[in-house]
């Protein structure tokens, strides 16, 4: 049982090590191709993987080398690192189970509106610099010049992500050029024509905003309980270790072996 242990969470902490270099490089990956430029996707991934990275060689070398206090602090910053997850998992659906976009009829695409949203989302595009600096970056990606050229029979044939339906658009229920009787979405005259306008200071668009964001917070959350579920079984694992390591240190407190020699760091014997 010594040796299957040891063996046994050698090699998934070897596997959890590999797997936290995709895991960092995805964090800078978005950061770098974020049409928001929102950090708190990409920090949140870039502080997990550095930290299963930390974790998983540290569990490498206790159960590998036999070192007690590199198992001991190894168990200690597992437990920390599972239940911040566990934390950070649940705000993620909390604050991230509202909104969804409504149905528009006769069309494909949806509408956002920001009400739907949790408090919390709404607060991160609330104030005018943080959205000056979000709106610099759709106007970055270029977001809006994949629907300008459309034809009104595109907006009834084809979808459109959140972003373009918030922010490229006014919506659909906006009338012009004729005399309305009941008042319209105030949105509808936020809107311009010109391309660095458009409906960029629309309520709509910092809903399409929120939307993307919850779409990637979702992805994220999946891959942090299947990272949670890992987690809870190498620290099982690392138990069952760390009880092993100090039952041989205890039988054999001179660093010998079963056969009477020197016990070396890669001898589970």
């Amino acid at each position: 049982m010594y040796r299957k242990s040891n063996t046994i969470i050698g090699f998934l902490n070897l596997f959890t090590l590999l797997m936290s270099i995709p895991i960092i490089g995805s964090g800078f990956y978005m950061a770098k191709n974020s049409s928001t430029c929102q950090n708190f996707l990409q920090t949140p991934l870039l502080v997990l993987g550095f930290l299963v990275l930390i974790v998983s060689l540290v569990g490498f070398i206790g159960a590998c080398c036999h070192v007690t206090r590199a198992l001991w602090l190894y168990l200690i910053i597992m437990l920390i690192l599972i239940v911040v997850l566990m934390i950070v998992t649940v705000f993620g659906f909390v604050v991230t189970g509202q909104g969804g976009g409504a149905p528009v009829p006769g069309r494909v695409y949806k509408e956002y509106h920001l009400q739907d949203y949790s408090n919390w989302l709404r607060n991160r595009v609330k104030t005018d610099t943080n959205w000056d600096s979000i709106k610099g970056c759709i106007l970055g990606s270029k977001t809006c010049g994949k629907v300008v050229g459309w034809t009104p029979f595109d907006y009834m044939r084809n979808d459109m992500a959140p972003l373009q339906s918030g922010c490229c658009k006014p919506p659909t229920s906006c009338v012009y050029g004729q005399t309305v009787i009941m008042g319209q979405d105030p949105d509808c005259y936020k809107w311009n024509n010109d391309p660095s306008v458009l409906c960029y200071a629309c309520d709509s668009c910092k809903a399409g905003v929120l939307e993307t964001i919850k779409r990637d917070w979702h992805k994220l959350s999946v891959l942090n309980v299947i990272v949670l579920v890992l987690l809870i079984a190498l620290y099982s694992i690392g138990c069952c270790a760390f009880q092993n390591t100090r039952r041989v240190e205890s039988t054999f407190p001179f660093g010998l072996n079963r056969m009477g020699k020197v016990r070396t760091g890669w001898d589970f014997w």
